[in-house]
Order: C-alpha cells, then sequence, then structure tokens
C-alpha cells in the first residue's frame, strides 16, 4: 500500500503527502482534523501540503466539457500528480461527502491519461465529521468507495468524529481528546508507512 511513499525515501526523497478538506466554515472541526493528521505526517518526516476549506470554495464547480483550469485547479491537481499519497477530509452531509470536497476530487479526472492514472496504488487517508455516528459512517463508506474507484488504498485505518454536543478542538487547533489524537496519528502512520518512536521509560 505504501509504495510510492517507500520509494521516495528509498530515493533520498521526502514522501509528499497531499491533503483535500474542510468546510466553508473557517476552524471547522474537518479541517482541523486534516490539519492535524497533516501535522502528523510532518513528525514522521513528510512533506505536506493543505488544500482547505477556503481552497476548495475558491474552485468553479467541476465541468468536464471545460478545459480551461484556474490558478487553483492547476495547483490542486499539479500537487496530487506529484504526490506520494492523499488525505481526504470531508464533513458527512446527508450521508455523504460534501459537494465542496467532492467538487475537488472530480477534478482528479484530470489525472485520467497520466502515467499513474489517478490515484493508482497510493494510499489515502480517510477522514469523516459529522453530527451522529450514522452520517460519520455512512460517509466514510462513500469516501471509501470513491477512493476505489480512483484505484487508490484506502488506509485501514478511517477516521470518524462525532461531533454532536462536544468540543474536540481548541481554538488553537490542539485535539482535546487522546483517542481522537491516536487515531489521526494511526491514519497519518498508515499514509506515510512509518511508525512513530515508542516512548521508553
Amino acid at each position: 500500500m505504501n509504495h510510492y511513499t517507500n520509494n521516495a525515501r528509498a530515493n533520498g526523497r521526502t514522501p509528499y503527502i497531499v491533503g483535500i478538506g474542510g468546510t466553508t466554515r473557517p476552524g471547522s472541526s474537518t479541517e482541523t482534523a486534516l490539519r492535524v493528521a497533516l501535522a502528523h505526517a510532518a513528525e514522521l518526516g513528510a512533506r505536506t501540503e493543505l488544500f482547505g476549506g477556503a481552497a476548495l470554495a475558491a474552485l468553479p464547480g467541476y465541468n468536464p466539457e471545460q478545459l480551461e483550469r484556474t490558478e487553483g485547479q492547476r495547483a490542486l491537481v499539479a500537487a496530487v500528480r506529484q504526490a506520494d499519497a492523499v488525505i481526504f477530509a470531508s464533513p458527512g452531509y446527508h450521508g455523504g461527502v460534501s459537494g465542496l470536497v467532492k467538487n475537488a476530487i472530480d477534478l482528479l479526472e484530470d489525472l485520467r491519461a497520466d502515467e499513474r492514472v489517478y490515484l493508482d496504488g497510493m494510499p489515502v487517508g480517510c477522514i469523516v465529521t459529522a453530527a451522529g455516528w450514522q452520517g460519520c459512517n455512512t460517509t466514510l463508506g462513500a469516501m471509501r468507495s470513491i477512493v476505489h474507484a480512483l484505484r487508490g488504498w484506502p488506509t485501514p485505518m478511517g477516521v470518524t468524529l462525532n461531533t454532536a454536543g462536544v468540543r474536540l478542538f481548541d481554538g488553537d487547533g490542539q485535539c482535546l481528546e487522546p483517542q481522537v489524537t491516536s487515531s489521526l496519528r494511526l491514519l497519518a502512520e498508515q499514509v506515510v508507512g512509518v511508525r512513530s518512536p515508542v516512548a521508553t521509560a
């Protein structure tokens, strides 16, 4: 599953992890969770780049008949084209991936003619936030199906965060729940293909 990240290290290159996700609300739990996962990936030696809610909101609606691309569209496609792994993060809206995130994912159709088609063989982490476990679980299943359709490998660990009536992150983006931190760290480890050092007494 970590063919690309392992090859990067074997060739003396830092693995490059791209995060795509968030909402139109600044500081959303979705984007914050993605930032935490990317921070863990960076601690493991990866180079990371985030396309958060603001960047996704600036993308025009995907139109397969429109060949012209905006600067933002070109930047996202170019990043994924160079990436060794990807992390998607979406809120669960009515049991599925949000339109904002799905619009960005649809843009990856531009990779169809590449030597590496779509996300072929890449590890892909999936993070979902929703106000209830039903929305979390159905959206995670939908996101993993999307990853499979793009020929990627969803990591064994998929993180679902139930945000109903709880505060998972503080104003500085620090996680307040140790179990959530542990889950996001494990997802980052599986994406990067490196385990965190085990603390010794």
